[in-house]
């Protein structure tokens, strides 16, 4: 019957015998408005017809002819929340407002459904579509009149940041467009990354076996068939020594972490691997002390939140 649960995740989603999936947060949507928030504009663009995905942008209203591009990819594990949800239409309001830079919010087809590698090949599909505008002849306005393809930024949270990790490594290997003579990316902001592993990568990371399967199970739900697991190299960045990251395609990187955040390990030990790998950038981590996962989406206008806004427009700026 329908109503028999299979996986109970709660109080994320329920997966149904019957294969029903039944998502408990991050479905609510709200609109996109030219009626400006925070001196910021925003409004939905379809960068895949085929599977009909958009992005969401965000302008400042009193725009400069060309600024910074931020391209973002929510988080939610792979499997929950989308670009349009309130969490993220506040959180990138906010940074839009905070930097002076032109934005869009990647949405892509989520797991179960849409098993991993997919969230991946829907994030490389937008930016290929977002470089078709370097020339300023694209099909988005806002792109073509605004973006500076000098200043390219990728970011994103939890699985958004795993996301923005690898599309950055592709970037470098694989040209976004033929008009680039490197891989177009200035620098990314991993904030809270989603990177894991089958054993702790150090002492201090938890040993908890209960919180270590939650994680992983997460992972498998996200990629059913993957026989790696959570070693698998798109997830286990960190410690594993076959993954080389020294290739990222991009000069300067930050890495946000939470104290309390059973992830936070994971995000200072790949600040560590890409210092030692031989790669030629300046990598920066910035840790939030007494703070959990994602805390600045859930409680956005706490004092800690404001503060991890501010140094990821700073960082966008050029102020670190």
């Amino acid at each position: 019957m329908d109503s028999e649960i299979a996986v109970d995740c709660s109080p994320l989603l329920k997966i149904y015998k019957s294969g029903r999936i039944e998502r408990l947060m991050g479905e609510t949507t709200v609109p996109a408005s030219l009626t400006p928030e925070n001196g910021v504009v925003s409004k939905d663009v379809v960068y895949s017809p085929d599977n009909n995905l958009s992005v969401r942008m965000y302008l400042p209203e009193k725009a400069a002819e060309k600024l910074p591009l931020l391209v973002y990819f929510h988080g939610g594990g792979f499997i929950i929340e989308t670009a349009f949800s309130p969490t993220y239409h506040t959180f990138l309001t906010a940074a839009v407002s905070a930097s002076d830079c032109v934005a869009l919010s990647v949405d892509y087809r989520r797991a179960p459904e849409h098993p991993i590698p997919i969230s991946f090949d829907d994030s490389w599909t937008c930016l290929k579509w977002v470089f078709t505008h370097i020339a300023g002849s694209g099909s988005e306005s806002w792109l073509n009149k605004h973006a500076d393809f000098s200043k390219v930024f990728l970011a994103g949270d939890s699985a958004g940041a795993t996301i923005a990790h690898h599309m950055t490594m592709r970037a470098a290997k694989e040209k976004l467009s033929p008009e680039l003579s490197d891989s177009g990316i200035s620098g990314i902001i991993l904030v809270h990354p989603y990177f894991w592993s089958k054993t702790p990568i150090d002492d201090k990371e938890t040993k908890d076996e209960t919180l270590r399967s939650k994680i992983e199970a997460f992972w498998m739900m996200a990629t059913p068939n993957n026989k790696d697991g959570v070693d698998d190299p798109l997830i286990n960045v960190v410690q594993s020594e076959s993954v080389d990251i020294s290739g990222l395609g991009c000069g300067k990187v930050l890495v946000m972490v939470a104290e309390k955040d059973a992830l936070a390990r994971q995000g200072w030990g790949y600040a560590a691997k890409l210092e030692k790998s031989g790669w030629k950038g300046k990598v920066e981590l910035v840790e939030s002390e007494g703070e959990d996962h994602v805390f600045h989406l859930m409680r956005p206008d706490c004092a800690k939140a404001h503060e991890a806004t501010k140094i990821f427009a700073g960082f966008l700026k050029g102020e670190m």
